[in-house]
């Protein structure tokens, strides 16, 4: 799945993809953003509007 298009994307939905992919694919967020070469902060800021915050010790949202 690109993950580009992620600002339209429901975030339920999103926070799903992305703690697969990093779980899957990726050893971190920061591997993942890189990848599909979209902006950290505006991928954290999206999941935070339906309360998921992101968890570094567990490389998470949850």
């Amino acid at each position: 799945m690109d993950l580009s298009k992620f600002e339209t994307m429901d975030t339920v939905m999103l926070m799903s993809i992305v703690n697969m992919k990093i779980r899957d694919e990726f050893n971190t967020l920061d591997d993942l953003v890189k990848f599909f070469d979209i902006n950290r902060d505006q991928l954290i800021a999206k999941l935070a509007t339906s309360g998921f915050d992101f968890l570094p010790e567990v490389q998470q949202f949850r």
